[in-house]
């Protein structure tokens, strides 16, 4: 029987197979395999044999760790606050970075923004597979970047694209996307899982041998994540995602991985007509036009890195039409919400199993952390009860099964926030409460630990 000259290997973790299978058998994970030319898939037993008998002594590399300097860590500063507190202080020198995002988020426009502040001292590559030269000058003419130290290259060839960079040497290159990219020896078509591996393989090869930061977009596939395999995230030093409905004028900028910073922080922007602008103060952007006395409304306070972050929780319970009643959320976890209204049901006697539940946090913004269970569970409260929440008050805490409120991390900072913000009470878990002098804040602490107790303050 002819051996078949195709494979299918799975693109979140590699698994390969002769046939296609709905499921994969390695990471469990559905509709992942993908047909591959099994001839450009190279036979890992080739390399298990010359790392026995071809090998060579690599003893005189190793280091001591205390005798590993660090002093030459460089970092680019973007001339983007928000840009820079993602990436963990700048742009790392021999740093390869990836940026994702949904189609017209504004992957491209920030990268021409950074091009016009880098250009002052560095010299930049702008490597396009997508975009004629012409198309890119208009757009950096509405963007007004008009910097001398900026070179398009227009070209899709990765292996002419590496030598490029390692022979012209610039202070930063950027890659206009990773899938457009082909490596010409390798016979798939551009994109495909084969192609976005070695090419991500190839430029990571050239930023680590040359010193040179390169920066490589990634198109996003139906589910939203990245396009390629999965491997590809492995291989880079950076993930930033851009998060955002296209028909809202704002971004979120989140580090997904990050070897040189946390992956907790978040750059917040607006898009505008000449741009993305940085948003310094978002809290004040996700409060802005609260309703006034209006029932079924709560201000949260979450953590996101090192930044307190303060946002609306929506809340909107109706007599149901239907059988089964209705339970939609936007920005806070399905399941959780679930939770929240069993948690009330069962502990504060509030039946809901008639009532449609709507939930959604304003802005766009989404609340995974914990502390967002008291909020939610306050403005559901508020919306069934039909009472206004006050327009000064916020709160944070974690909702136990018990009905108990759990202590959250960080509270003196988000109690600083709320302050800055102009609120005059909050609503904290009673061991944080414990741990604070309320002497030296100029807003009321109100400590609670029971959902009884925090629903007091609603009149």
């Amino acid at each position: 029987m002819a051996k078949s000259k195709f494979i299918y290997i799975c693109r979140n973790c590699g698994h390969e197979s002769s046939k296609w299978s709905g499921k994969c058998p390695s990471c469990d994970s559905w509709n992942s395999f993908e047909e591959e030319n099994a001839q450009n898939v190279p036979a890992p037993s080739a390399f298990a044999k010359t790392a026995y008998t071809g090998g060579t002594d690599l003893s005189e590399n190793i280091l001591e760790l205390e005798n590993i300097g660090t002093e030459n860590d460089v970092r680019y500063d973007t001339g983007i606050g928000e840009l820079n507190r993602v990436l963990g202080g700048g742009l790392v020198k021999g740093s390869l970075v990836l940026l994702g995002g949904e189609p017209g988020i504004g992957k491209s426009t920030i990268l021409l923004q950074i091009c016009q502040y880098l250009g002052e001292n560095h010299s930049i590559l702008y490597v396009s597979g997508e975009e004629s030269a012409k198309q890119i000058k208009l757009r950096a003419e509405r963007l007004g970047v008009d910097t001398e130290n900026l070179y398009i290259l227009t070209a899709t060839d990765a292996e002419a694209v590496a030598e490029t960079i390692s022979s012209s040497s610039p202070d930063i290159a950027i890659i206009d996307s990773i899938q457009t990219m082909s490596i010409n020896r390798i016979s798939s078509s551009p994109g495909s899982l084969t192609q976005v591996r070695e090419c991500s393989n190839l430029f990571m090869h050239t930023a680590k041998g040359q010193e040179i930061p390169i920066i490589i977009v990634g198109h996003v596939n139906k589910d939203g994540a990245i396009a390629g395999p999965k491997v590809m995230e492995h291989i880079v030093d950076a993930v930033l995602y851009f998060e955002g409905e296209r028909h809202q004028s704002y971004r979120l900028l989140r580090a997904v991985k990050n070897r040189f910073g946390s992956t907790n922080e978040i750059g917040v922007f607006e898009m505008l007509d000449k741009g993305l602008a940085e948003v310094e103060n978002p809290s004040q952007m996700l409060l802005s036009g609260r309703p006034h006395d209006v029932s079924g409304t709560c201000v949260a306070c979450v953590m996101e890195g090192s930044r307190p972050i303060l946002a609306e929780v929506q809340a909107l319970a109706t007599k149901t039409s239907y059988a089964a009643p209705r339970r939609m959320s936007t920005g806070v976890d399905f399941n959780r919400l679930n939770i929240i209204v069993a948690v009330l049901e069962k502990r504060l006697g509030v039946f809901m199993g008639s009532l449609d539940i709507y939930l959604n946090i304003v802005g766009g913004f989404r609340l995974d952390e914990p502390a967002a269970d008291l909020p939610v569970a306050m403005a559901l409260y508020s919306g069934i009860m039909d009472k206004p929440i006050d327009e000064m008050l916020i709160s944070f805490g974690e909702i136990g099964l018990g009905g108990e409120i759990r202590s959250v991390s960080q509270a003196s900072l988000r109690i600083r926030e709320a302050e800055r913000m102009g609120f005059k009470k909050v609503v904290i878990p009673r061991q944080c409460a414990e741990k604070i002098n309320p002497k030296d804040y100029d807003i009321e602490i109100i400590p609670a630990s029971t959902l009884k107790q925090a629903f007091s303050v609603i009149q």
